[in-house]
C-alpha cells in the first residue's frame, strides 16, 4: 500500500543545481531560514530551519530544523529545493 504513495526521485537540471547551491551558500553566510525540500525514502520532503554546514566535495550539509531545532545531516544528491522563507 505505502509503494503506491512512492514518487521516483526529481532529476534536477545543472542548472537548479547550481541555483540550489547557490541559496545553500547564501543562506549560510547569512543565517537566513529557509524551506528545504529533500527527497527520502519515495517521498519529497519539505522543512524549514537554518543551514548551518556545506562540504559540496563531500556532499553533505547539515541543516537545524526550526521545530525541534534538531542537526540532520544530509547528501546535497537529495535536496529538490532551497528557498528563503
Amino acid at each position: 500500500m505505502n509503494n503506491q504513495l512512492e514518487v521516483p526521485q526529481p532529476l534536477l537540471t545543472e542548472e537548479q543545481m547550481e541555483q540550489v547551491n547557490f541559496t545553500l551558500i547564501e543562506a549560510l553566510h547569512t543565517n537566513k531560514q529557509v524551506y528545504l525540500t529533500y527527497y527520502k525514502k519515495g517521498q519529497c520532503i519539505t522543512e524549514k530551519g537554518f543551514i548551518q554546514f556545506v562540504d559540496s566535495l563531500g556532499n553533505l550539509f547539515v541543516f537545524i530544523d526550526d521545530v525541534f531545532e534538531l542537526k540532520n545531516k544530509m547528501r546535497l544528491s537529495e535536496l529538490i529545493d532551497v528557498r528563503f522563507t
